[in-house]
């Protein structure tokens, strides 16, 4: 069995999260794909910690930290949070963590924070993480145009989100697919 765990972001992260952040895999599919200083790390690091409508989770697989998922915008009046998520280790990818991670962040999202949706943003050319949302559920609401400038220029990004309601609905499924694929959930 494989294991997939979140942990909550602790200090001894910041270091960690400074050289992920900067690995050329990872910042390509960010809103933002230049370097990131130290300055500015850590004053979005200090902030992480403290933020009340944000919440960051380390991405264990074996015990071992591969990544980072996270919450935004979180909103108990409007019963709603945006998510996000990268693997920094690029030995974890192609393995189904992500959609693990996946998972354990939905059932979080609708149980533990009591929500009734959950959204996010993905570039339209990052195809195997957008198909990997629609495969839990998640419903294209929106094709945002030249959304976003990269260092190459502007991209697309699709916005996409899941009820509660609809998650009921396929939960299951859900958790039985990622059990035949040996993870312990």
């Amino acid at each position: 069995m494989t294991l997939v765990a979140l942990r909550s972001l602790a200090a001894d992260d910041s270091d960690r999260l400074f050289d992920w952040r900067n690995r050329d895999d990872v910042r390509a599919y960010m809103y933002s794909d230049g370097l990131i200083g130290r300055d500015t790390h850590d004053r979005w690091f200090s902030g992480a910690l403290v933020a009340a409508d944000r919440r960051y989770w380390i991405i264990e697989w074996d015990g071992l930290p591969v990544g980072l998922a996270n919450l935004a915008d979180i909103s108990a009046i409007h019963e709603k949070a945006a998510w996000a998520y990268y693997l920094a280790d690029p030995a974890t990818r192609g393995k189904g963590i992500g959609a693990c991670i996946e998972y354990l962040m939905i059932e979080k999202v609708f149980g533990e924070f009591a929500l009734e949706k959950l959204w996010c943003e993905v570039l339209v050319s990052n195809e195997a993480v957008w198909k990997l949302h629609e495969s839990f559920g998640f419903v294209r609401e929106a094709l945002f145009r030249r959304h976003v400038v990269k260092s190459d220029g502007p991209h697309d990004v699709y916005g996409l989100g899941l009820l509660k309601s609809d998650w009921q609905d396929r939960r299951d499924a859900a958790r039985d697919r990622l059990a035949i694929r040996g993870f312990q959930l």
